[in-house]
C-alpha cells in the first residue's frame, strides 16, 4: 500500500539519524507547523520522541475551529435564539462563545443542525422554505471554495451565511514577526497548500529568513519536512520547498482560487487567542450581500470573551505553551466538557494531546 510506505518504521529511524547529524551543536531549533492534522500525526506516532531533545516542533494556529473568535460564535448563538435555524459542521457545535456554545443554545430550544457539507444546508433550506436558515461557514482556504461555489450557483432566499473563513499565511506572518517566538522553520499545511499553491509562502524565506517546507501528513512526510528545514539551516540558505509534491502543485488549485475570488474579498479578521490579523478573513463581496447574515439580520457583535478564567488557549494556539502547561488541561477542561476551543475539535492541540494521554 502507498500509505504504509510513508509509515515505515525503519525508514523513520534512518531519517531520525540523518536529522541528528544535521543538528547544530548548540542552541534549540524551533519549528512551527500550522495544521491540526500535522499535530495529530506528530503526537499519534510519537515523532517528538524520535527527534533530538533540542528540536522543538510546536503547533501553531492550524485548527480552524479553535481560532474562531467568541464574538462570531455569539452571532450564531444570537440568531439561533431568535428562531433562525443554524447549520454548521459538527466540531463547530461545542466551540465556546462568550456565554454559551451552539450546543447550549440547542439545549435551550434553538434549532441547530449539523451538516456534512454546505450543500446539505442548501438542501435543508429548499425543503423547508418557511424557515430561515444560516450556514455558519468555518474553515481555512481548504473549505472556503465549497462555500463560494454554492453562493455563486445561487441559494434559496431563506438561506444566508455567517462567513468565518480564515487565511493561513497572514497568521504565519504574525508568528514570524513575534520576536519572542524565535522560529527557525515553518512546516506549511498540506491541505491548504493544495488550494493556494506555493506563492503565498515565499515571503517567509525571502523576507524573514525562515526555512519553509510544505509537508504531507504521514510520519515520513513530517520527518522529511524537519530534515529539509535542518538542511537549509546547515547550508544557511532559507528557501521554500515542497515535500508534498505528489499532491501540492506550484500553482495550487486554480479553479478553486478563481471561485473564491468571485465570491469573497479579503478583510482584517479577529483570531481567538491572537487578535486582529490584517487581510486574514474572507467576507462576501458587495454583490452577494443578500446572502450575508450580518446584513440580512442586522447582527454584529464586535467584542466577545475568547477565554474563560484560567484557560490558556491563547498561548496553546500560537505554540507558546504545551497543553499540559495549561492549569485546566484534563482537570476542569476535558474532551467531554471543554472549557477552551483547543479541546473541542479533533484538530485542536489540547484535544489531540488529551486523546494521547488517555491511551
Amino acid at each position: 500500500m502507498v500509505t504504509s510506505k510513508f509509515r515505515d518504521a525503519a525508514t523513520a529511524r534512518q531519517l531520525a539519524d540523518k536529522i541528528r547529524k544535521l543538528m547544530p551543536k548548540k542552541g534549540i531549533v524551533k519549528i512551527c507547523h500550522v495544521c491540526g492534522t500535522h499535530e495529530w500525526t506528530i503526537t499519534h506516532y510519537g515523532l517528538r520522541e524520535l527527534l533530538p531533545s533540542n528540536i522543538e516542533v510546536i503547533a501553531g494556529p492550524g485548527c480552524p475551529v479553535c481560532i474562531v473568535p467568541a464574538s462570531e460564535v455569539d452571532e450564531a448563538v444570537a440568531l439561533a435564539l431568535e428562531g433562525v435555524v443554524i447549520t454548521c459542521f459538527g466540531d463547530v457545535l461545542r466551540v465556546p462563545g462568550s456565554r454559551m456554545s451552539l450546543l447550549d443554545a440547542r439545549a435551550e430550544g434553538a434549532e441547530v443542525k449539523v451538516v456534512y457539507s454546505v450543500k446539505d444546508a442548501v438542501d435543508m433550506a429548499k425543503k423547508e422554505k418557511r424557515k430561515k436558515f444560516v450556514f455558519f461557514a468555518v474553515g481555512f482556504e481548504t473549505t472556503a471554495p465549497s462555500t463560494a461555489i454554492e453562493i455563486l450557483n445561487g441559494v434559496p432566499e431563506n438561506l444566508s451565511f455567517l462567513v468565518s473563513h480564515r487565511l493561513i499565511p497572514p497568521a504565519m506572518k504574525v508568528l514570524a514577526e513575534m520576536k519572542d517566538m524565535n522560529l527557525n522553520g515553518f512546516i506549511a499545511p498540506g491541505h491548504v497548500s493544495t488550494v493556494i499553491g506555493l506563492e503565498p509562502y515565499k515571503v517567509f524565506p525571502q523576507d524573514y529568513g525562515i526555512p519553509t517546507v510544505i509537508a504531507g501528513f504521514e510520519p515520513l512526510d513530517v520527518l522529511f519536512g524537519v530534515y529539509l528545514i535542518l538542511k537549509q539551516i546547515s547550508e544557511n540558505k532559507p528557501r521554500l520547498e515542497n515535500e508534498y509534491s505528489r499532491v501540492v502543485k506550484p500553482e495550487g488549485n486554480v479553479k478553486a482560487k478563481k471561485v473564491m475570488e468571485k465570491a469573497f474579498k479579503v478583510a482584517d479578521g479577529s483570531w481567538r487567542g491572537i487578535g486582529t490579523i490584517p487581510s486574514s478573513k474572507f467576507t462576501l463581496l458587495p454583490n452577494y450581500t443578500d446572502f450575508d447574515a450580518h446584513v440580512k439580520y442586522n447582527v454584529k457583535i464586535e467584542h466577545g470573551a475568547d477565554l474563560q478564567h484560567g484557560c490558556k488557549c491563547d498561548l496553546v494556539i500560537i505554540g507558546k505553551i504545551k497543553p499540559t502547561q495549561c492549569p485546566l488541561f484534563m482537570k476542569k477542561c476535558t474532551p467531554q466538557k471543554p472549557v477552551g476551543a483547543c479541546m473541542v475539535s479533533n484538530e485542536g492541540t489540547c484535544r489531540i494531546w488529551a486523546r494521547a494521554t488517555s491511551h
